[in-house]
């Protein structure tokens, strides 16, 4: 059984920066790609970020690309998200998922992930 645990979370203003963390245990770690996803109030779940399991790979949906960075620690068991200039609409509870797939480069696919964490709110104000 996989545990994932986030951290990280808080309230920040419109432009400010977080970094969640997300720590792994139960299996080896480094042969997992990795992946962040998050959910607004009354929205479903949707991909944030992938992060291969060399750390070789990532991917990102477009609405982050070039202020969130996905990174990952393999002596440490440990994904971030690195976000930069957040906006109003990033407010989200953020997870954590393990891909299911050993040696995966990463997917934007929830089907693709079967252990999640459980969540780290972030609120960020106008």
């Amino acid at each position: 059984q996989v545990q994932l645990v986030e951290s990280g979370g808080g309230l920040v203003q419109a432009g400010g920066s977080l970094r969640l963390s997300c720590a792994a245990s139960g299996r080896t770690f480094s042969s997992y790609a990795m992946g962040w996803f998050r959910q607004a109030p009354g929205k479903g779940r949707e991909f944030v970020a992938a992060i291969g399991w060399t750390g070789g790979s990532t991917l990102y949906r477009d609405s982050v690309k070039g202020r969130f960075t996905i990174s990952r620690d393999n002596t440490k068991n440990t994904v971030y998200l690195r976000m930069n200039s957040l906006k109003t609409e990033d407010t989200a509870v953020y997870y954590c998922a393990a891909d299911r797939r050993i040696y995966s480069s990463g997917s934007p696919d929830q089907d693709q992930y079967n252990y999640w964490g459980q969540g780290t709110q972030v609120t960020v104000s106008s």
